[in-house]
């Protein structure tokens, strides 16, 4: 019997896998936002040359660092499959928090720290417990908490802006401070975003996020205790946005109940979503919503510099969060709602 030789397919050139190796590792989602980002600052710097002034860069760097820490929360948030609309009040409430304490105890920044991140676990606490013993959606849930954090930070600071802290050396420290000269706002953010980035990708915990987020029904049959990871991830989320509130209340030296924190939950869900998070769950990561952290900051900075009026700002942002999840829709081939199957 004649034997039919099989010609192997030929090996791909090596300096092609290695670049797709690459393009894989990084992902389309951020090599999109990278191209974006580069095409936006060449854009604004041809207009505006102050922009890459090393001044300009760090202003970018401090302003986007408050909204990054809040975006990281709901990075963990959105990928476990809900959402937190809250996180901005609970900053508000945290950086009222941390001033209130902190001049109740005759000027001791680790109390009012330690008081803010406290009261942020509480919230985060709250949200959970409503979802998981209420069974309420987490947008219901978390748009009801919005309204109540802020009228509690209302109600204990009367609305207005609460103690001074703009003399004490560690509040100072973390709004102007620096460190290899990097602003330590900064390195808060790249601390936490680290630590969020090696729970979600190694560790089991992580896992057991994505595989609630991907199929909550599969995860709960695997023996996954979906109630404590709402739990512990609302919790988390929650801590994260208490620190935000204590880095507002750094950098404006008191606490404030709503300047600086109303509008953050909006930031927080455009950059995640931006950043690849699905919204159905189960997909995103640290590195992405990073990456639209800075993209939205940059167009931020670029649309001042360029004497646009602040209200499209707004605008714009909201238009970002729109494309982010069509484009979401688009690929994940879903029925939209409305169009025949």
């Amino acid at each position: 019997m004649s034997q039919t030789r099989v010609e192997a397919p030929a090996a791909a050139p090596e300096g092609r896998s290695a670049m797709r190796r690459a393009l894989d590792g990084a992902g389309v989602q951020n090599i999109s936002l990278l191209i974006a980002l580069v095409l936006l600052v060449a854009l604004i710097g041809a207009r505006e040359p102050v922009f890459f002034g090393a001044a300009n860069l760090k202003t970018i760097g401090t302003a986007v660092a408050i909204s990054g820490l809040l975006a990281i929360g709901q990075t963990m948030v959105i990928i476990l499959g809900a959402l937190d609309i809250s996180v901005g009040s609970v900053a508000g409430l945290a950086s009222v928090a941390s001033a209130m304490i902190f001049t109740a105890t005759t000027g001791s920044a680790p109390l009012g720290i330690l008081g803010a991140l406290v009261i942020g676990a509480l919230c985060g606490l709250v949200n959970g417990c409503v979802i998981v013993y209420g069974r309420v959606n987490p947008v219901i849930a978390t748009l009801a908490t919005l309204a109540a954090f802020k009228g509690v930070a209302q109600l204990v600071s009367n609305g207005r802006a609460q103690g001074y802290t703009g003399s004490d050396p560690v509040f100072v420290f973390l709004a102007r401070g620096a460190v290899a000269g990097i602003p330590t706002l900064i390195w808060v953010l790249i601390i936490v975003a680290l630590a969020v980035h090696v729970l979600l990708k190694y560790t089991d915990i992580g896992r057991n996020i994505y595989a609630i987020g991907g199929n909550d029904v599969a995860a709960r049959l695997a023996g996954i205790n979906i109630n404590r990871y709402i739990l512990g991830v609302y919790l988390a989320t929650g801590v994260i946005a208490a620190l935000g509130g204590v880095l507002i209340t750094a950098r404006t030296g008191s606490g404030q109940p709503i300047s600086g924190s109303e509008g953050l939950e909006l930031e927080a869900i455009t950059a995640a979503a931006l950043g690849g998070c699905a919204m159905r769950g189960g997909k995103g990561a640290v590195s992405g919503t990073l990456l639209a952290v800075v993209l939205l900051g940059v167009l931020t900075n670029g649309m001042t510099l360029l004497g646009i009026n602040p209200f499209w700002q707004n605008v714009a942002k909201g238009l970002l969060l729109v494309v982010a999840v069509v484009i979401q829709q688009v690929r994940s081939g879903e029925r939209r709602v409305g169009l025949p199957a």
